[in-house]
């Protein structure tokens, strides 16, 4: 049956729904889930796209996915209640306010804006039924080792892009005196002799693993030092919040992290604005260069994407800078490039599928290289059901530019892919469902909405046809 707008399958086919747990409504549609005796299943959509209407205007981008997941876990180390400002409606917040509510945290919600209270927290497991659906919920590991000395967290899920280690979360936090076992799809982390610092240096620049290793190390007695760590500007915004909250975190955002350790009980809750999302921005940058734009995407520091803009340029684009907006335009046609995906600053791999789409509309050849994860190629066999001309040679895309794409059906592999697919769809000739769009509303707020507000005509209906 469905209860506001969700369809609600019970486990012993006679639960009710109960008052809304987190309800975030956009218009009439509900985009998260409702707190149930059973399960919630949302309604199975897909995006109806129009092709070929221009896109012209301004949009404003919402909080970064990729900082407001670990902030939240972060509040963990607050034991109170931590506000969090700029915060978007998508369902990866959701689960991650579900899991810290396992936890025994109370979490509220009005707007953009989460209040999380994590006095109660006194449990340090989380359930396998939320994390494995979304692999950002490992990075509750850190904090709760931080404030309990253990953690036993479920294997972690979300987007199919390959192995997504984690051992180097595991390599960082054992340096710090974590012991790990492995049980039935959980991690079980002790601290037998407390947690001390250390020198890390990691292998990679892994997001996760730094993120996880600073929020550990912010109670470990002594200093820690992270060196190869993750540059990405969420880094520094996780780290911003964890000073806010008392910690003694430095160098955050260069390839060296200093951490001072300090007693839990020196650290309480706080207040933080979470940064624009350099991904959503970049997506709707691509948007209007595909189009020719003008399009301004307000709410981004424009040194966050350097690099992407620094492709759009060489691609023939006109690029506009202010404090916080980007504007893109453009009146020739777009030239063929080169690309590889690497840690940040360089190349950002969520915005490879956006930049395949431009190349593959390009005059002349492109060549993307992925170097950041595996199997994140799958958007090239679905834009090549709408005319695209990709040919993948292990980590290698050679892009033949084509003149136009043509309407079809196709399905959303992950976040980026989807996202993508709806800007295809609307270069494209004639109409283009997009299937499988859970993945879109993970990532990305009212991206039909925001997409409308700039001209393109695209819709949500009921999706009947394909079987998830």
């Amino acid at each position: 049956m469905y209860q506001h707008g969700c369809l609600v399958r019970s486990v012993e086919l006679s639960s009710e729904v109960h008052e809304p747990h987190v309800c975030y409504f956009r218009k009439t549609r509900l985009i998260a889930s409702l707190a149930i005796e059973g399960e919630v299943i949302m309604a199975k959509e897909m995006i109806v796209v129009e092709g070929g209407t221009p896109l012209i205007g301004e949009v404003k981008v919402s909080g970064a996915k990729n900082s407001a997941l670990k902030l939240i876990a972060a509040s963990i180390l607050g034991g109170g209640e931590s506000v969090i400002h700029n915060v978007p409606l998508i369902s990866d917040i959701t689960i991650m306010s579900k899991v810290l509510e396992t936890l025994g945290a109370r979490v509220s919600r009005d707007g953009h804006t989460l209040v999380i209270d994590t006095a109660s927290v006194d449990t340090w497991e989380t359930p396998y039924e939320l994390v494995s659906k979304m692999r950002a919920s490992i990075s509750v590991l850190g904090p709760l080792v931080a404030r309990f000395g253990e953690a036993r967290v479920a294997m972690p899920g979300g987007c199919n892009l390959g192995a997504r280690k984690i051992d180097m979360h595991m390599v960082g936090m054992e340096a710090l005196g974590v012991h790990f076992e492995t049980d039935h799809g959980y991690i079980k982390a002790t601290t037998p002799n407390g947690l001390h610092g250390a020198y890390i240096a990691l292998d990679f620049p892994s997001v996760g693993a730094t993120e996880n290793t600073m929020m550990c190390a912010v109670t470990a007695e002594g200093e820690t030092v992270i060196e190869n760590a993750a540059r990405e500007p969420e880094i520094e915004d996780l780290a911003d919040m964890l000073n806010a909250m008392g910690a003694r975190v430095s160098g955050a955002g260069s390839p060296t992290i200093v951490v001072e350790g300090v007693p839990l009980s020196s650290l309480h809750p706080c207040e933080h604005m979470t940064v624009g999302d350099r991904i959503e921005a970049g997506t709707f940058l691509v948007g209007g260069a595909m189009m020719g734009g003008p399009v301004t995407v307000r709410g981004i520091e424009p040194g966050f994407l350097r690099m992407a803009l620094m492709k759009l340029h060489a691609m023939g684009c006109e690029i506009d800078l202010g404090d916080d907006y980007i504007t893109v335009f453009r009146t020739a046609a777009l030239r063929g490039i080169d690309i590889q995906t690497l840690p940040h600053p360089g190349f950002p791999t969520d915005l490879q599928a956006q930049f395949m789409l431009l190349a593959a509309v390009a005059q002349g050849n492109s060549v993307i290289t992925e170097n950041v994860f595996e199997n994140r190629f799958m958007f090239a066999d679905e834009i090549g059901r709408m005319g695209a001309q990709v040919t993948i040679e292990d980590h290698h895309a050679f892009v033949e530019g084509v003149s136009s794409l043509q309407g079809t059906d196709v399905k959303a592999t992950d976040l980026r892919c989807g996202a993508a697919l709806v800007l295809a769809g609307i270069f494209a000739e004639g109409v283009t469902r997009v299937h499988k769009i859970h993945h879109i509303d993970r990532g990305y707020e009212d991206y039909v909405g925001k997409l409308s507000s700039l001209g393109a005509k695209l819709h949500r209906e009921a999706d009947e046809d394909i079987d998830w």
